[in-house]
């Protein structure tokens, strides 16, 4: 199935569906033009509320992955490189675990550029 979630996870559903997206598009299952299943139809099928597929495609929607058309659903409009793709879905795991966390976005910035000089030499 392309689409899967995991609900003892922890990682929020809608993240889990919107990469499942991102690992398709990497993997060339799913290509630009191809159109996901309508919100409805895949919550129903992943036993999920039908908002969180909608932040999901949201989210996706915002990375310029999918255009989201009134009438026609998500369609698919950018590829994203499998390196690029996993590089995403860490970012979004280290944005949960912060939130969780309690650190903010500007701190969460922070350690982020502090770590990038690091790895980079200086």
């Amino acid at each position: 199935m392309l689409f899967s979630v995991v609900p003892e996870s922890g990682m929020p559903l809608a993240e889990q569906i919107a990469a499942s997206v991102r690992r398709a598009l990497a993997d060339g299952a799913v290509r630009r033009g191809d159109r996901l299943p309508a919100a409805r139809e895949l919550a129903d099928t992943l036993s999920v509320n039908m908002h969180t597929v909608l932040r999901a495609y949201a989210a996706l929607r915002d990375d310029g992955l999918i255009e989201l058309r009134r009438g026609r659903g998500a369609v698919v409009t950018g590829a994203v490189p499998q390196e690029q793709a996993q590089v995403i879905e860490g970012v979004r795991r280290l944005v949960a675990d912060a939130r969780r966390a309690g650190v903010g976005p500007d701190e969460l910035v922070g350690m982020v550029r502090k770590h990038y000089a690091k790895e980079m030499g200086g």
